[in-house]
């Protein structure tokens, strides 16, 4: 050999080619390989045992820990420097790439990550935080039902809403009203055997005294209308009138006058419709809309204006320009008035309490109640308990100096005038 043979495993003998010897480049090695160079380059003697320096063994030190399979590589005394140096350069560079991908997620995955949630809760999957409407896109969606519902639920249930809506009408002519049109007095149209009187006597004093299960002798009232306690006596110097939130009257000459009588009377007893309070004040405003007559306690006008619209609206009752505009200028102080629920009354009433009065020019006031003591003269009008009782049977109003029946009835309010409709 050459010293310009490079480095290998050669035949000194060519008579014996299954004889190699490994020639270092400059003079022949100890190193002895029976196997022909065909088989695979690099075959020879170890003095390692040979599982321990196997490519399994290797590679399951590489998988183990990468420096001990390194160790065991260099170890190898029939593998060429060469092919050392690359399998450990390739393990170096997979460890290295092993660490950096553990430690550096890859952008890619990172970025499925994030918009994996977005994609699951969308509808489609090309949706992502990125791609989302900008706030001046969300208007012109559609809103969900979750926001409609309470906005819907809210306005059907807003007095200032129902007020809106009823219909506006001039006032029409008085012509034929009499109380006897919506029923002789209290009527007992629920059929519960208590006249309508003690029903909303019942049901709003406190303290009460009672004759039997219906008829309220005693009680004590907190009046909304004035915020003050009334102490109620039947038959007393102290009164307590059953005020009709929308007054007879004022019915009659909005949408009441063509209804059928069963109507008129379901109307003046439905309890949507009345309200105990001080018959001074019930007295004061007389037949009066919500442009001519509200109560003097502030607080409480807001619940009057709204109880007002939610009879106008079960009744189909219309308002006058100046009404409509005086229940807003109400409800503009509390937007958020809700409108009292309808009731259970039907708008028709089965037991009207006797027959309608005659269709005449004058109203028939027949029948009359049996008066607490003969009348004075035959020309005087029925002498009744209270002012509230005549009232009931279509007498009154009385006039101080003119009408002998004044003197009978107190006047609370000075006015010169008692039992006013």
């Amino acid at each position: 050999m050459s010293s310009q043979t490079p480095a290998g495993w050669y035949a000194p003998d060519p008579s014996k080619p299954g004889e190699l010897r490994y020639w270092d480049g400059a003079q022949w090695t100890g190193n002895v390989a029976g196997q022909s160079p065909s088989a695979t380059e690099g075959v020879g003697v170890s003095r390692f045992p040979g599982w321990l320096v196997s490519w399994p063994a290797i590679i399951v030190g590489l998988l183990l820990c990468l420096f001990p399979g390194l160790v065991l590589l260099w170890l190898r005394p029939t593998t060429s420097a060469r092919v050392k140096g690359g399998v450990s350069a390739a393990a170096v560079a997979g460890m290295i790439i092993l660490v950096a991908t553990a430690e550096t997620p890859d952008p890619a995955s990172a970025t499925a990550t994030i918009v994996e949630p977005a994609a699951t809760e969308s509808p489609t999957p090309s949706e992502s935080p990125t791609a989302r409407p900008t706030p001046t896109e969300e208007p012109t969606a559609s809103p969900t039902p979750s926001t409609s519902t309470p906005t819907t639920k809210a306005a059907k249930n807003s007095a200032t809403v129902a007020v809106e809506a009823l219909a506006v009408k001039g006032r029409a002519p008085k012509t034929g009203y009499d109380r006897a049109e919506f029923g002789s007095g209290w009527v007992d149209v629920d059929r519960n055997g208590c006249d309508t009187r003690n029903d909303m006597l019942k049901a709003d004093l406190y303290d009460k005294v009672m004759s039997g299960s219906c008829k309220v002798l005693a009680g004590t009232l907190d009046d909304p209308f004035t915020r003050t306690t009334i102490r109620f006596e039947y038959g007393g110097a102290s009164e307590v009138d059953i005020d009709h939130v929308v007054a007879l009257s004022d019915a009659w000459q909005k949408g009441a006058a063509p209804w059928p009588f069963a109507k008129r009377v379901a109307f003046a007893n439905d309890p949507l419709n009345l309200q105990p309070t001080d018959s001074g004040a019930n007295r004061q405003k007389g037949d009066g809309d919500a442009a001519t007559w509200l109560p003097s306690n502030k607080a409480y006008r807001c619940d009057y204006v709204a109880q007002q619209a939610a009879v106008k609206t079960k009744y189909k009752l219309w308002v006058t320009a100046a009404e409509k505009d005086a229940m807003l200028r109400v409800l503009a102080a509390c937007p958020e008035q809700r409108l009292p629920k309808p009731g259970a009354q039907p708008t028709t009433a089965s037991n009207t309490g006797g027959r309608p009065p005659a269709s005449s020019p004058t109203p028939s006031r027949t029948p009359k109640p049996k008066p607490t003591t003969a009348n004075p003269t035959s020309t005087l009008d029925p002498q009744f308990r209270t002012c509230g009782d005549a009232i009931d049977a279509g007498f009154g109003p009385y006039y101080q100096g003119k009408d002998p029946e004044y003197g009978w009835y107190q006047d609370r309010d000075n006015d010169g005038i008692v039992c006013e409709r």
